[in-house]
């Protein structure tokens, strides 16, 4: 099933969020690998594609996992929880209808 993990960031997070990128698409790559990554992307600050020094607000992740279990340990997981990107993240179920 498809699993929308929705983060919302601490405020300032720009630094923290550049510093585990790497280890944050990694994971979203290997998910991709697998063919269970839909689509994945931070909300910008601001009302612009690339915000600079504004920086993001969160992020969206859609991809499937087994059950509801396995996608919050996924985030829980993830280095941007690690490294004290994220506020929260709520888990929930998610079905595609369109495209």
């Amino acid at each position: 099933m498809l699993y929308a993990i929705i983060s919302e960031d601490v405020d300032n997070s720009l630094e923290r969020r550049l510093a585990a990128r790497p280890d944050h698409l990694a994971r979203l790559e290997a998910l991709r690998d697998e063919g269970r990554l839909v689509l994945a992307g931070p909300h910008p600050a601001v009302d612009s594609e690339n915000p600079g020094d504004a920086g993001f607000s969160g992020s969206l992740v859609v991809a499937e996992f087994d059950d509801l279990a396995s996608a919050q340990a996924w985030a829980d997981a993830d280095p941007y929880m690690i490294a004290g990107v994220y506020a929260s993240v709520t888990v929930k179920p998610f079905k595609k209808v369109l495209p």
